[in-house]
């Protein structure tokens, strides 16, 4: 029998080798992805990069131990999180992102298997986008109910404008009723959605107006350009005179994060209060609205 030359041996013999330490591979194509193992990469850094968790990123590849080599192709499990990419632009910290994506910061360097704020322009990040469970849902199940059955005109809406009613009495009837007659306003309600003080209707009750169904421009602000491009929301009640409810308040932050976060997963919401779109005009919604807690909610 002639004698396999030396270096071919060797050759095979590494390769037999690395077969015998290479861990067992689960492909599941049906609910995840494929990662490439690069260098210096470790389990929890990929697992926290695609928002699994090491046991999930073990049990989808066949793995006993945390042994794994560069250039090993990993099955990514579905983990239920949705992702979107960010190109951090000049002037942008983690935090402001953040914010402007309904996340926190925590979340966002999870998601990018990194350890610090440090960002630089160009660089692309992973946004976690998350949902909420029907039944963790207190307020805005019948928003969520409506809007499944319209088509939400997602390259429209730019902002979200939180507003007061002035007044401790109505609700979106009763406002819509006094716009179409004093205001002349052909569409009527002016704002996208209303939420009741308990007087008209609930405490926190979310009254979904028309012009979110038709998904048409708002008239709440003096701005037509505004209007076009942003979704009004009406706290009943004069909050220059007094602090809205908890309630009020619960189910406004449950509006604004579901709209962000859900409806409008993928794309930069801004969010604002009337008088900081119609400056010197108004003091809508009020001194006693937690305007600056809502900015450090939502940026």
């Amino acid at each position: 029998m002639p004698r396999m030359p030396r270096e071919r041996f060797l050759r095979l013999g590494a390769l037999g080798l690395a077969g015998l330490f290479l861990p067992r591979l689960v492909v599941r194509a049906d609910d995840g992805t494929e990662y490439v193992v690069r260098s210096g990469d470790t389990l929890s850094v990929i697992a926290r990069r695609h928002g699994v968790s090491v046991a999930e990123l073990r049990e989808a590849n066949g793995l006993r131990g945390d042994r794994i080599l560069v250039g090993q192709r990993l099955n990514i499990p579905a983990s239920g999180v949705a992702y979107i990419n960010h190109t951090v632009q000049r002037g942008e910290t983690l935090s402001v992102i953040a914010r402007r994506y309904g996340v926190t910061v925590a979340e966002v360097r999870a998601a990018n298997g990194i350890s610090s704020d440090l960002i630089r322009p160009g660089q692309e990040l992973r946004i976690p986008q998350k949902t909420v469970s029907p039944a963790a849902r207190q307020f805005s199940r019948g928003v969520v109910e409506a809007t499944r059955r319209i088509t939400v005109d997602k390259s429209r809406w730019q902002t979200i404008v939180g507003h007061h009613s002035g007044i401790d009495r109505g609700n979106a009837a009763s406002y819509d009723r006094f716009h179409r007659r004093e205001r002349r306003m052909e569409n009527g309600l002016a704002y996208h959605f209303v939420i009741g003080n308990g007087r008209d209707s609930g405490d926190g009750e979310i009254e979904i107006g028309d012009r979110w169904l038709r998904q048409i421009q708002g008239g709440h602000v003096r701005t037509h350009a505004v209007n076009m491009t942003s979704i009004g929301i009406c706290v009943v009640g004069n909050f220059e005179t007094r602090r809205p409810s908890v309630r009020q308040m619960a189910a406004f932050r449950e509006l604004v994060d579901y709209l962000r976060n859900e409806v409008l997963a993928g794309k930069p919401v801004n969010f604002a209060v009337h008088r900081e779109i119609d400056r010197n005009h108004t003091v809508c919604p009020g001194r006693f609205f937690p305007t600056a807690a809502m900015h450090r909610r939502y940026g």
